[in-house]
């Protein structure tokens, strides 16, 4: 798979994969923080902002090595 074609790939799957991280963060905030005090919103609000670089990390190395395709082009 061409680069070009792995960066396309990778947007759409980079804007799923957050769409879906927020729906759930959101899920779990609802059933959790009504009762929670504000640093423990805080600690939650914090980690789970962060949280979703680290699985997009390997998304984003995979969109930027040049594929099969690419190998003879400099």
């Amino acid at each position: 798979m061409s680069m070009r074609w792995k960066k396309l790939l990778g947007v759409f799957l980079l804007i799923g994969i957050i769409a879906i991280y927020a729906l759930l963060v959101m899920r779990v905030a609802v059933a959790v923080l009504p009762e929670a005090g504000g640093l423990l919103e805080f600690v939650f609000y914090a980690v789970a902002g962060l949280a979703w670089v680290i699985p997009v990390r390997y998304l984003i190395v995979w969109m930027n090595t040049p594929g099969k395709s690419d190998a003879g082009q400099g």
